[in-house]
């Protein structure tokens, strides 16, 4: 810790702050570019598609009809109004607007529920490997992480029900991310209902990540909420950004019990007074008209399909096509060996140099398990078109064969 005589610069806390590591691997991939070679950025979950023209001219409408200063708190009434609707009717639940708390972005219902529900020393469940800001803000915000993992096989992945049946006891929260980042799983209707038991039996405050609710290709999304016992218990993270390709607008929710939706609504004013108040209108908007977001679906289907294929050819690489989100998540531990690598970081550095292929790391995801083979690697498909990514991952699978 930097110092400047006894006292020191900084507060000790941030030693216990991570970050989304994926941007890490976004400067090696800048660097890489910078110097003259083609990158295919599989490492970052953003989307390079459009976000619908109905949206953003309800946007503009805001803008030019003065919805420039400070709005309520937690959200306008009318786009409160419109979320309660449409994730209660989505999810075959009732939800009101005092419920639902307007957040610039999905990411601040992390750290505002965490906020409002954990005492320091608290035991939180959370999924490993996972979206690394679980981990970093129980971290810094002092709780006592506890996370569970996850088993694979060619039909995919299963969460570790023994190694969370055995740590429920010493929790507090559960964080829970169905259709999840960045596996691209999801859980079966028996695991998701085994989850729900262990949640009552041991009174836990639950977090259902669902950024990818809607991100799916086939089947239906089962809101965890909705089980017997849960809607009390447990908050929802809800976003824009995945859907309608909003990532940079930043727009989502919290819905929670009302007891929990009052607090994390006076966080919103200790924290950045309301969420953009002609955002908020253009979300209203995406409600009342999302007939764009299934362009942007049949799109990032034709990428899946496009970018699984070619791994499926791959010698070395196993990989399970998942049916949401827009991630891969394939075991390239016969790859690594065939390509002479015992280090998964250093396979990603290897492959960007041979191939300008970037991606993300299990080791991205959180701090691997004891014991836990973490050979794994993330391929996001939603940052480059079809031939890109046939090309890109087509270099990857002739580097791989040429040894």
């Amino acid at each position: 810790m930097a110092t400047t005589g006894e006292r020191s610069v900084l507060a000790d806390r941030l030693q216990r702050l991570g970050t989304e590591t994926a941007f890490a691997v976004s400067q090696a991939a800048a660097e890489w570019a910078a110097a003259g070679n083609r990158v295919y950025p599989f490492h970052l979950g953003d989307l390079d598609l459009p976000t619908p023209a109905n949206i953003v001219a309800a946007m503009d409408a805001a803008i030019a009809a003065g919805h420039t200063g400070y709005c309520p708190a937690a959200g306008i009434p009318a786009l409160r109004e419109a979320l309660a609707d449409d994730l209660g009717r989505r999810r075959g639940m009732v939800f009101t607007p005092e419920q639902v708390v307007v957040q610039p972005g999905g990411k601040p219902v992390i750290t505002k529920f965490l906020q409002a529900v954990m005492n320091p020393g608290d035991g939180v469940l959370f999924p490993s490997p996972g979206y690394p800001i679980y981990e970093s803000q129980i971290d810094y915000l002092g709780g006592r992480g506890l996370p569970y993992g996850y088993r694979f096989d060619d039909d995919g992945f299963r969460i570790d029900m023994d190694a969370l049946r055995a740590a429920a006891p010493s929790a507090r929260l559960l964080i829970y991310n169905d259709l999840q980042n960045p596996l691209g799983s999801e859980s079966s209707a028996d695991e998701r209902a085994e989850i729900a038991r262990l949640a009552v039996e041991h009174d836990l405050w639950v977090l259902s990540d669902e950024a990818y609710f809607e991100m799916r290709y086939s089947g239906e999304s089962t809101s965890i909420a909705s089980l017997a016992g849960m809607a009390e218990r447990t908050v929802i993270l809800h976003t824009f950004s995945k859907k309608f390709a909003m990532t940079g607008w930043r727009l989502g929710c919290a819905v929670a019990p009302t007891v929990v939706a009052e607090q994390i609504a006076k966080l919103n004013t200790n924290d950045e007074s309301c969420t953009t108040h002609f955002v908020q209108h253009a979300g209203v908007e995406a409600l009342r008209d999302p007939s764009g977001a299934d362009e942007i679906l049949a799109e990032l289907r034709q990428r899946r399909d496009a970018a699984a294929g070619v791994l499926a050819d791959v010698d070395g690489v196993r990989l399970a096509v998942p049916d949401a989100t827009f991630y891969l998540f394939p075991y390239v531990g016969e790859a690594m060996e065939r390509t002479g690598h015992t280090d998964v970081g250093d396979f990603a550095t290897a492959a960007l140099h041979a191939t300008g292929v970037s991606f993300c790391t299990r080791r991205h995801f959180g701090r691997p398990l004891a014991g836990e083979d973490d050979r794994f690697v993330r391929f996001a498909y939603s940052g480059l078109g079809v031939e890109a990514i046939r090309d890109g991952l087509g270099a990857f699978a002739e580097w791989i064969h040429a040894h």
